[in-house]
């Protein structure tokens, strides 16, 4: 059976405290080869590590501050991260990417200032540490953009996470040539029109497969917890979208993931 992988799960969470390893052993019996865990805080890189030292090989951390999580300590937040970064330079390298970064104006732009500069930062990060970049981005295209061209030849790479826009923000974000869409749940969903939009403007070589669980569960599961396992749904999904088999999209997906962050 050809394995896939879940590039964005929050495992790490309280969500899944009371059954993680059953929610793993579920993942690897719907055929998911490996789950990358983003941090969101400084706190949550310790529980990210504590996942992913459990399943080596199998979950693999990121380290960012996410745009909601940005406040009045934001500068304290990253100082302890580059700290985290540099003796992860120097010792395992562990971490796979820099996130879950970017900018989220979604509720509120009180912070706006602040999630521009904690986002630069990051985006520095990703150039000097050569990682990728794993971005959430929620009513802040414009803004987004502007900041990573001014970085572009500079980048490794990485993946807009849980796109859910129209053809034009597709190919927008697709002139960045290194960068993949992140396509999860929401592709599922009756109301998408991503399954249209998607086939009409996106190479299957620039989208990899997500949960964003413990969020966004595709259907038949919407409504209830995510989990790993539940990516192949969007994977099945996906290949009925562009009309090709499932292993066709599991294995240009896995293909598009070892481009990005090297990890097979």
């Amino acid at each position: 059976m050809t394995t896939f992988i879940d590039t964005h799960t929050h495992l790490d969470g309280e969500e899944f405290a009371n059954d993680r390893p059953e929610v793993i052993a579920r993942a690897k019996a719907a055929g998911v080869g490996s789950v990358f865990i983003p941090a969101i805080d400084v706190k949550s890189v310790a529980t990210v590590l504590d996942v992913c030292h459990q399943y080596p090989g199998y979950a693999y951390p990121m380290i960012g501050l996410h745009p909601e999580e940005v406040r009045e300590d934001w500068a304290d937040q990253l100082d302890t991260m580059q700290t985290m970064l540099d003796a992860d330079r120097n010792g395992k390298q562990e971490f796979i990417a820099i996130g879950e970064v970017g900018l989220d104006y979604y509720w509120s732009r009180e912070y706006e200032r602040e999630q521009l500069l904690a986002f630069e930062r990051q985006v520095q990060w990703a150039i000097e540490y050569r990682l990728p970049l794993m971005i959430h981005c929620r009513k802040g295209q414009n803004e987004m953009v502007k900041l990573l061209r001014k970085y572009e030849q500079e980048l490794v790479g990485g993946v807009f996470h849980c796109f859910t826009g129209n053809q034009n923000e597709a190919q927008e974000l697709l002139g960045f040539e290194r960068f993949s869409l992140g396509i999860g749940g929401v592709l599922t969903f009756k109301s998408s029109h991503l399954r249209d939009d998607l086939p009409a403007v996106v190479p299957l070589s620039r989208i990899v497969l997500e949960t964003d669980s413990p969020y966004m569960a595709p259907v038949p599961h919407r409504g209830k917890r995510n989990e790993s396992a539940y990516v192949a749904d969007v994977m099945r999904c996906l290949a009925a979208s562009y009309g090709v088999s499932d292993d066709e999209v599991a294995q240009q997906t896995n293909r598009n993931v070892e481009r990005i962050f090297g990890i097979k």
